[in-house]
């Protein structure tokens, strides 16, 4: 269980860190939905990570990330409709 928990993080790292850097380069918009899901999926990892380790306060900020990322894939969604 360990190695996949760590697994899931490093992949979580990956995404946010890549969702982060592509905006910053310009290759992907911020009201993008791949960068919308990258943040989303990112933190899910991270979250899993971080309460498996007891690591409340980076936990508690990936679920403010998620929240974030989900309200805007939301508005995403709404705005193509």
């Amino acid at each position: 269980m360990k190695l996949f928990i760590d697994i899931i993080g490093w992949i979580g790292s990956i995404e946010v860190i890549a969702a982060y850097g592509l905006n910053s380069y310009q290759k992907i918009k911020s009201n993008s939905l791949v960068f919308q899901l990258l943040n989303f999926t990112g933190g899910i990892f991270l979250i899993a990570n971080t309460l498996y380790y007891c690591a409340y306060p980076s936990a508690f900020i990936n679920v403010v990330w998620v929240v974030i990322a989900s309200v805007a894939m939301i508005q995403l969604i709404r705005k193509k409709k």
